[in-house]
C-alpha cells in the first residue's frame, strides 16, 4: 500500500521566540487536491516549506511521499513539482528557454511546446520573463511545476495575477492532474478557488489545524440555518433594510454590491427585503437562499480583522 502523499504528525518550526507551526498534524491521500487555507502569518507558506524541505522542522515528524524532506531529499525532488509564489526566475530568460532548461532536468519530461500552447503561452515563447505578464509568470511557473510530471504538486496561489480566462484554464489543467492520479497541495487566498477544485480543505491559524474536511462538509458544519444572499448597487444603508426586518436580524456588505441577512430565514423575510428594495427602487440581484458559502465560514473561523 502507498504512503499518503503527505503526512504530518506534530510539526513544529520556530524562528526565533515566534512559534510559526505549533503541533501541526495533516494527512493527505495520494491523488487528491487539497487547499491549505489561512490567514496571513498563519503558518501555511511555513508547513509547505518543510514539506518541500527548505526548512527543517524543530519537532514532529513529516512524510512526503513516504520521504523525509530533509533526509531524502534528492530522491524526493525528483518526484515532486514547486510552484512558488512570484516565479523566482532569472529576468532575462526568455519563456521557452526557462521550461526547457527545467524539462532537461528530468528522465520524461512532457513536451514543451505542447505545454507551454496548453497554458496560453505559446505566442510568448521568446518573450523574457521579466517583459511578461504577471498571470503569464505564474502560469509559466506552473508549466516548470509540472513539466517533471511529479507525483506531487505543491502550489502558492496558482492564479495570483490571472484574468478569470486563465484562472479557468488554470483550474481545468489541475483538475486533469488529479484526474491522472496527481496529488495536489495548493495555498490560497480565493475561497472560490478552494471551493472549486479541492476535495479537502484544511484551515490553519496560529500554526493549528482549526477545520478539516471536504468544502462542503465545512459549510454544512458551520451553517446551522439557511441564508439569504442577494446583490444589489452598492452601499445600501443596511441599517434601514435590518430595521425593516424582525427584531434580531441583521443585514451586512460583506464585499461592495453583496449582501448578506444573518437569521432563520423564512418566506416572511425574503418578502420584507424584496419589498423594502422595490420601495427604495433598488433591484435585487441573484438572491439565493442556501448555506453560507467558505470564506463566510473561514472568516467566522479566523476572525475578520485584517492580518499584516
Amino acid at each position: 500500500m502507498s504512503a499518503p502523499a503527505v503526512e504530518i504528525t506534530g510539526l513544529v518550526k520556530r524562528f526565533g521566540s515566534t512559534t510559526a507551526v505549533d503541533g501541526l498534524d495533516l494527512r493527505m491521500p495520494r491523488g487528491s487536491l487539497l487547499a491549505l487555507l489561512g490567514p496571513n502569518g498563519a503558518g501555511k507558506t511555513t508547513t509547505v516549506e518543510v514539506c518541500e524541505g527548505f526548512q527543517r522542522p524543530d519537532a514532529g515528524s513529516v512524510r512526503v511521499l513516504g520521504l523525509d524532506p530533509v533526509a531524502d531529499g534528492a530522491r524526493l525532488r525528483a518526484r515532486i513539482g514547486v510552484m512558488p509564489q512570484g516565479g523566482g526566475a532569472y529576468p532575462g530568460v526568455r519563456a521557452a528557454e526557462m521550461l526547457g532548461l527545467v524539462a532537461a532536468c528530468a528522465a520524461s519530461p512532457l513536451d514543451t511546446g505542447w505545454l507551454l500552447d496548453v497554458l496560453g503561452l505559446a505566442k510568448v515563447r521568446r518573450t523574457p520573463f521579466k517583459r511578461l505578464s504577471g498571470g503569464q509568470q505564474q502560469r509559466l511557473s506552473l508549466a516548470c511545476a509540472i513539466v517533471g510530471r511529479p507525483e506531487l504538486v505543491f502550489l502558492d496561489e496558482p492564479t495570483a495575477g490571472m484574468d478569470p480566462q486563465a484562472r479557468r484554464l488554470v483550474w481545468d489543467l489541475l483538475r486533469a492532474l488529479r484526474a491522472d492520479g496527481v496529488s495536489v497541495l495548493l495555498t490560497t487566498h480565493l475561497m472560490e478557488e478552494a471551493e472549486a477544485l479541492a476535495d479537502r480543505v484544511v484551515i490553519v491559524d496560529n500554526g493549528r489545524v482549526i477545520a478539516d474536511g471536504a468544502p462542503t462538509e465545512l459549510t454544512a458544519e458551520h451553517s446551522e440555518q439557511a441564508q439569504l444572499r442577494f446583490r444589489a448597487r452598492p452601499g445600501l444603508d443596511t441599517g434601514l433594510l435590518s430595521a425593516a426586518l424582525p427584531e434580531g436580524y441583521l443585514v451586512r456588505e460583506p464585499t461592495p454590491g453583496t449582501y448578506r441577512v444573518a437569521g432563520k430565514v423564512d418566506p416572511q423575510v425574503v418578502s420584507a427585503v424584496t419589498s423594502w428594495c422595490a420601495q427604495h427602487g433598488v433591484l435585487a440581484e441573484e438572491l439565493h437562499v442556501g448555506r453560507r458559502d467558505l470564506e463566510e465560514v473561514f472568516l467566522e473561523l479566523t476572525g475578520r480583522t485584517l492580518r499584516a
